[in-house]
């Protein structure tokens, strides 16, 4: 039992090409290696390298996505990420404790809760076009990234005072941007103390102030005597009860409250930064967006997450050896399902690296072959909630204001912590802001059906 070939590069060395060109890196061992290649990387869930099997085609995807706990893991990997998601997040859990985490996180976020958020969206963007400079040249990623993070304190926490969403949005903010310098990835990786010197001091300390505000806001909410009236998902989640009749503890909550923050603030705004910058070089599919189609919106939706996927791969851990992609891979060995290079098979995608939404208006996607948000039993629990906030964001931006790219030159991605976001942001220039049209207040009808997302086979939601 052999892995498959991977570039013969030292280990740093490698880490510095996937630090400093991820996409180009990846593409360049797709056209050397082919499906499958082995790289060696630091960060999955032991000190020091490892090496990681990528595939892309989507029936070794399938085989992953569909396997049973029996036959793989995912929490022991992560344990670099503990330190600021918590032992008890649903990323960091298997088996059992994870799909006891999973059916209580999702009510939530599906059924006619979402419509409620979706005049809080579009008001958050409203506020946000306010404070855009005109005619002169703005990064629209932080702007994308303040909207999501007011949806997030509004919708998951529940805060509707202004200046109690300061104090909290505060904190997080302070330990969020802390997590996507990439540095901190390498300092997860590393023992946390060199000596006597803590070389994390900096990082725990936000962490920490973050959760003291975070556990007051728990225990405040636990002692609202409407807490039962209350359709924020902070309150939905405290009055959720598992099998066996347990609510979660405070600090479960804290810990998928956290989940919640990472996975929906800095994915959606990194999504819709890369939409942006589609639409910039296609004038035709703004212009056609202008006019209202609700169906070219989710084709739009899609497409750019299938060329800009925010997460480039998930991992998994073999418990027993498995075959894959021709090859038998021996327990122990860690698997990447590579979402970037599956999105970009030209036997899936024809002219993959052409932005084209017409391929989502016609033909739905294959369950393993678009994946944004991961799939199986770890399929993001908020991925209807990040589609729903994509879209309104974008209808809104789009008839509210006439903005266009401050650069000729499209955006190259660079990461931030796990996430390949735009190098620059997505510079743009507002030349106006025009009279709000009934359309971007978010009424039913006009383009805010739920949009239609691949399939979960049966066998994918029991362990």
């Amino acid at each position: 039992m052999t892995l498959p070939p991977g570039p013969r590069m030292p280990a740093p060395v490698q880490i510095l090409a996937w630090g400093a060109r991820p996409t180009a890196f990846l593409e360049g061992c797709l056209r050397r290696y082919g499906d499958a290649f082995t790289l060696r990387l630091l960060g999955f869930g032991e000190r020091g390298f490892s090496d990681v099997v990528f595939v892309t085609h989507p029936d070794a995807v399938k085989t992953l996505f569909t396997a049973g706990p029996d036959k793989l893991v995912v929490g022991e990997l992560r344990f670099p990420m503990e330190p600021m998601f918590g032992p008890t997040s649903i990323l960091l859990l298997d088996g059992r404790a994870h799909m006891r985490q999973r059916t209580l996180l999702l009510p939530p976020f599906h059924g006619e809760r979402m419509a409620a958020y979706s005049e809080l969206i579009a008001e958050a963007t409203e506020r946000e076009i306010g404070r855009w400079p005109t005619g002169r040249p703005f990064a629209l990623q932080p702007s994308m990234q303040s909207i999501t993070l007011e949806v997030i304190l509004q919708a998951v926490f529940g805060l509707d005072d202004e200046q109690r969403r300061a104090c909290v949005g505060g904190a997080i903010k302070d330990a969020l941007e802390m997590v996507a310098n990439p540095l901190s990835e390498l300092l997860m990786g590393l023992p946390g103390r060199i000596g006597p010197v803590n070389i994390r001091a900096p990082f725990e300390r936000k962490v920490g102030e973050m959760d003291a505000i975070l556990l007051a806001e728990i225990a405040h909410r636990r002692a609202d005597p409407a807490l039962d009236q209350r359709d924020d998902i902070l309150s939905l989640l405290l009055q959720a009860r598992d099998e066996d009749g347990e609510p979660m503890t405070d600090r479960e909550l804290r810990d998928e409250l956290v989940t919640l923050l990472l996975a929906g603030h800095e994915t959606t705004a990194t999504g819709l930064a890369w939409t942006f910058d589609e639409l910039f070089r296609h004038p035709t599919a703004l212009d056609r967006l202008r006019s209202g189609d609700g169906g070219y919106l989710d084709a739009v939706i899609k497409e750019s997450l299938r060329l800009h996927p925010p997460i480039s791969f998930v991992d998994r851990k073999l418990r027993v050896d498995l075959e894959l992609a021709g090859r038998r891979l021996p327990a122990g060995t860690i698997v990447a399902p590579c979402i970037y290079l599956t999105h970009r098979r030209a036997d899936l995608y024809p002219e993959p690296w052409a932005f084209r939404p017409e391929r989502f208006l016609d033909d739905q996607s294959e369950t393993y072959s678009w994946l944004p948000f991961g799939g199986g039993v770890r399929r993001c629990v908020g991925a209807s909630f990040a589609t729903l906030e994509m879209r309104i964001v974008l209808e809104t931006i789009v008839a509210r204001t006439r903005l266009r790219a401050a650069s000729a030159r499209p955006e190259a991605a660079t990461r931030r912590a796990i996430v390949l976001a735009p190098r620059h942001g997505t510079r743009a220039i507002l030349d106006r802001v025009v009279a709000c049209q009934p359309r971007c207040r978010a009424e039913p009808g006009i383009g805010l059906e739920p949009m239609t997302l691949p399939a979960i086979e049966p066998k994918q939601l029991t362990e």
